[in-house]
């Protein structure tokens, strides 16, 4: 596993080096195919805030915590990451076990901006991925959307989650 430490308004020492590294390297024993760690670090005020993306086999598996310590939050993200990954490999059990039916389509409501400001922009890799995959990217990064290339069909689609809990799926026409 490569591990990448960076630390925004914030010295990154050896010994806070060797306490994330230590922290990060301990998922080793629950996915050996992680292949990336990046840990940031960062101090607004008094705000520390440490933030974990994990890749594993082209899954984003991500968590941030903030407290009023660096070393705490740093335990509270590794703690959001531990459940976020037995709840991955629960999922990847389970999905081997039943086939679950697709969501049925829903369209998102569209409502023109009188000003549009685009404030930060991301490019991503997107690997080809069932309905069900996204989905769980999706909670596995936490967000209420999810942009994906379907295997299905080889077009772009957007999951996301409903109101009432379920999920949405937009195709295009």
């Amino acid at each position: 596993m490569n591990v990448k430490i960076n630390g925004r308004h914030l010295e990154i020492t050896p010994a806070l080096r060797d306490y994330a590294e230590s922290k990060v390297k301990k998922f080793d024993k629950y996915l050996s195919n992680i292949t990336e760690a990046i840990v940031t670090l960062s101090v607004e005020k008094y705000r520390h805030k440490a933030e974990i993306q994990l890749r594993v086999n082209g899954v984003i598996i991500q968590a941030e915590s903030v407290t009023g310590e660096i070393y705490s939050s740093i335990d509270e993200v590794i703690d959001k990451l531990d459940r976020q990954i037995k709840k991955y490999k629960g999922k990847l059990t389970s999905h081997r076990k039943d086939n679950r039916t697709a969501p049925q389509p829903a369209k998102a409501p569209e409502e023109p901006e009188p000003e549009i400001r685009i404030i930060k922009r991301k490019r991503f890799a997107m690997k080809p991925m069932t309905v069900e995959e996204a989905a769980m990217q999706m909670e596995l990064l936490d967000k209420d959307f999810f942009v994906f290339t379907n295997a299905e069909t080889n077009q772009i689609n957007v999951i996301y989650r409903r109101k009432d809990g379920d999920f949405g799926l937009i195709e295009p026409a």
